[in-house]
């Protein structure tokens, strides 16, 4: 066998052996299952906005007679039939598909009316389905009304002795009403529910105006509507952009009232929660801020543990869950003090808590087309259009066959009527009446049967008039239909009619509130001061007040020694390096005085388990550092960047297997050029405007070319002023200068090999020169 992979063997063979080879069997195999995952069971259908086991449940309903207004029945009955009729599949898994459509509280116009323990919204599971019972809503009609009138096509079922719809004919875009969410193979859906009036308006003048602009669209469309109410806090043009491009996130919280009570006391009430969130949630994590538990690992509660306790303990005295019949939703919270700040109140408790989180969204669905897609808000409404023009104009169709063949029945009454004695005596006299008649008078077999099967009474005068009217009346119905079918403009008057009067009917107002607000934070006040942040080689870190400190005076534990000090301020943040790439951010005021040993990097943030910390250095924000691996890739990037709000870091650098991240290298302001020296003391000055800029972390580019083997050895940001090389020569200290034309024959262009580093002075230190030696403290002292 050979050792390169031959591209033939993943082919299926031709010819009398059909044999294929195993990568292809399983890599056939794997696209068939995640097919049948994508289409069959987590994505909806931008036609009806149904999964194919909410479209079995409710054509199973359906064909069972359980409209709005019959007698519900036991939901196992219905589970029993949707699983032996159309879906094969664990009885669970169906009827967690049916209690999900019956629940108000998740869906925003439940299509399945449901009696008994269907769940809540703090996560009680519903009860079993010999319990509860169910029926269709009202809502579910826009789903089935038209489904016996030719609107959609038929497919055998898994044993094919049944059909079912591939789609269900719906009146509106209910993929946007309901929403969905799923998880498939390589892709997951989240569409947030929507407000039906709004849809429905936007629907009709899409049909108006095609070319309906994004702006126009998004004023009739302003946001989701979710269920449980609540407020958006997302501004207007950051939903545009979502919903242009069909995925980001909505930043919601939730909706409170304060009320008023005896001497001057006051409460907050919670009357909305946001999607995802529930009152005993609120309460459980209120719970494990008050009475925090050490995490896994430490010896002790974290600085972040005691202080929120503090915060919260300050200012919350009680909080109850007042929920019931009469509010879904009602926790109160009491204050310490009716002198508490009510905004800092509230604040510290939506950022806190889940009254304030994010809800993705993510348009992903089963297309016109039949292919799994993210759509824009505008695809979707117009592929429904589509869906929508078609359904009418099949239901157009099969209206128009069924007058047809009733007027062709009806003129071969009249036939009759007309000739009514000589009818008689033709199937009197022949033996075969049938052909008989068909000859005689012209008729079609289709108005002959008929004939011969209608009743002596129908021969009166009466039905004879009848018989005109109602040929006349079907000849107008006729007419209009074909008017209709042959006229697009017709069909959008027509559609447009049927949205409204369905918006009329089944359309509510708006529950969630659209209003831009700030992301609650809670701020710690600091004293805008000058420290030094010291830093040792095992990770311990303090900070001591004031700069210009003699970094010889500074004592560490036995075995520990200094790695790095960095004169910043207060108000400064510091980051640490993993092996791993990510980067913990750590904000200066947090760290422990320098009276003391100070406190170890992994108290102070989550570093993955199994990694370590190579590197830290603290500075402002807007700072520029260099970062790099010792395999001579690397980019620029603020300390601004780098730092997050999450303890469990950021991934910054993205790091392949052997590569090691070297000490970061700051870049002052007016620094022009960066020294890059490799370990075989190859030299080689690019200017940093051919360095890549990464806000967002990566890779980088390759910053200087080496050998096999070789590694990248120092980062020097240098400016106008140059590099300084020092050392021993002849056993005297001596320092040699590169600048101006000695600098000139070390620059070249990134990725380039240098040149060997030529100065007096064996085994040199390099450093940046600068016109005012001060500023060369800037980046720390190492």
């Amino acid at each position: 066998m050979t050792d390169t992979l031959q591209p033939e063997l993943f082919e299926p063979a031709s010819g009398p052996d059909d044999r294929i080879t195993l990568g292809h069997y399983a890599e056939r195999a794997y696209l068939d299952y995640a097919v049948s995952v994508v289409k069959g069971r987590a994505l909806p259908d931008v036609g009806d906005g149904q999964k194919p086991v909410q479209r079995r449940i409710l054509y199973a309903m359906e064909l069972m007679g359980l409209s709005a207004g019959s007698k519900p029945v036991k939901s196992a009955r219905v589970v029993g039939d949707v699983l032996g009729k159309y879906h094969p599949h664990g009885d669970q898994a169906a009827y967690d598909a049916l209690v999900r459509m019956a629940q108000d509280f998740v869906l925003r116009y439940p299509l399945i009316d449901g009696q008994g323990n269907f769940g809540s919204r703090d996560g009680d599971n519903a009860a079993a389905m010999r319990y509860t019972e169910a029926r269709l809503t009202p809502v579910a009609r826009l789903l089935l009304d038209e489904l016996g009138e030719g609107t959609v096509d038929f497919t055998p079922n898994y044993d094919g002795s049944q059909k079912e719809p591939v789609q269900l004919p719906a009146r509106l875009p209910m993929v946007l009403l309901n929403g969905a969410s799923g998880i498939a193979v390589g892709m997951a859906t989240e569409v947030p529910p929507h407000n039906l009036r709004e849809v429905a308006t936007a629907c009709v003048a899409l049909l108006k105006t095609p070319d309906l602009d994004d702006a126009a669209l998004q004023a009739l469309v302003p946001g989701p509507d979710f269920a449980g109410g609540g407020q958006i806090i997302t501004s207007p043009e950051d939903i545009a952009h979502i919903y242009r491009t069909g995925r980001g996130s909505l930043k919601v919280r939730a909706r409170w009232t304060f009320e008023e009570l005896a001497r001057g006391q006051w409460q907050l009430v919670v009357q909305e929660l946001p999607p995802g969130a529930s009152c005993q949630k609120v309460l459980e994590e209120i719970e494990e801020l008050t009475n925090p538990k050490i995490k896994a690992g430490k010896k002790s509660l974290s600085q972040d543990q005691q202080q929120t306790k503090a915060k919260l303990l300050s200012l919350l005295d009680t909080v109850r869950d007042e929920s019931g019949k009469d509010a879904a939703v009602r926790l109160v919270f009491e204050p310490k003090s009716s002198r508490i700040d009510r905004d800092e109140f509230v604040n510290v408790l939506l950022a806190q808590t889940s009254m304030e989180s994010s809800a993705p969204i993510n348009l992903v669905m089963v297309g016109n087309d039949g292919r799994p897609c993210q759509k824009s808000l505008r695809d979707i409404l117009q592929e429904w259009l589509a869906f929508r023009n078609q359904t009418v104009t099949r239901r157009s169709q099969y209206r128009l066959d069924k007058v047809t063949d009733r007027i062709h029945v009806l003129e071969g009454r009249m036939v009759v009527y007309l000739n009514v004695d000589e009818v008689i005596a033709t199937i009197r006299e022949s033996d075969e009446p049938k052909a008989a008649l068909m000859q005689r008078f012209n008729l079609s077999e289709r108005q002959a049967e008929d004939i011969l099967e209608m009743r002596l009474r129908q021969l009166a005068r009466l039905e004879g008039i009848k018989i005109e009217q109602e040929l006349s009346e079907r000849r107008d119905e006729a007419q209009k239909l074909r008017e209709l079918l042959d006229s697009p403009a017709a069909m959008r008057r027509l559609m447009i009619k049927e949205i409204e009067a369905d918006a009329k009917q089944f359309g509510d107002e708006r529950r969630t509130l659209i209003e831009v607000a700030e992301r609650a934070v809670v701020e710690v006040k600091v004293v805008d001061e000058p420290v030094t942040v010291i830093v040792s080689q095992k990770g311990w870190l303090r900070a001591r007040h004031g700069h210009g400190h003699d970094a010889a005076q500074f004592g560490f534990k036995a075995g520990d020694a200094l790695y790095g000090a960095f004169e910043c301020r207060t108000t400064d943040t510091l980051i640490a390096l993993g092996d791993n790439g990510r980067a913990y951010s750590v904000p200066v005021s947090a760290l422990p005085s320098a009276r003391g040993d100070g406190a170890p990097i992994t108290t102070l943030a989550d570093v993955e388990a199994g990694s370590r910390i190579l590197h830290m250095f603290a500075g402002d924000p807007a700072s520029r550092w260099l970062l790099a691996v010792e395999q001579g890739l690397g980019f620029l990037a603020r300390l601004g960047d780098m730092s997050g709000r999450m303890k469990a870091g950021k991934q910054f650098f993205n790091l392949e297997k052997g590569e090691k991240l070297m000490r970061p290298a700051p870049v002052p302001a007016d620094a022009t050029h960066l020294a890059l020296v490799s370990a075989k003391n190859r030299l080689l000055v690019v200017a940093l405007d051919e360095i890549k800029v990464l806000a967002g972390g990566g890779r980088g580019t390759i910053l200087m070319g080496l050998d096999a083997g070789e590694k990248l050895g120092r980062l020097i940001a240098i400016g106008e002023a140059g590099l300084r090389a020092s050392g021993l020569y002849r056993n005297r200290a001596t320092e040699d200068v590169l600048a101006g034309e000695a600098l000139e024959p070390y620059i070249g262009k990134r990725a380039r090999k240098g040149r060997l580093l030529e100065v007096r002075p064996k085994q040199p230190e390099l450093a940046a020169l600068w016109p005012d030696e001060a500023e060369a403290g800037q980046g720390g002292v190492a």
